[in-house]
């Protein structure tokens, strides 16, 4: 069995793991913030922009693992 077999959110996971964070079942602006290391209000421009999607239960935008997966799937790496 490979890690793709094993693993849900691959970029996700591995951003996680680096950071010895937990795979939760939704994220906050805070929680997303704290993940890449930015600011909330980045996440909030990010959300303006179209670059990262929320949900809107009741309450406050969330983020499913699905989001972050995709948000990270559509980042390309930055050639320097």
């Amino acid at each position: 069995m490979n890690n793709s077999d094993t693993t849900k959110y691959p970029l996700l996971e591995a951003v996680l793991a680096i950071q010895n964070l937990p795979l939760q079942p939704m994220y906050t602006n805070r929680d997303v913030a704290q993940i890449f290391k930015v600011c909330v209000r980045a996440i909030q421009n990010w959300i303006k922009a179209g670059h990262l999607v929320p949900r809107d239960p009741p309450g406050r935008w969330r983020f499913f693992p699905q989001d972050l997966e995709d948000f990270l799937s559509a980042s390309r790496r930055c050639e320097a």
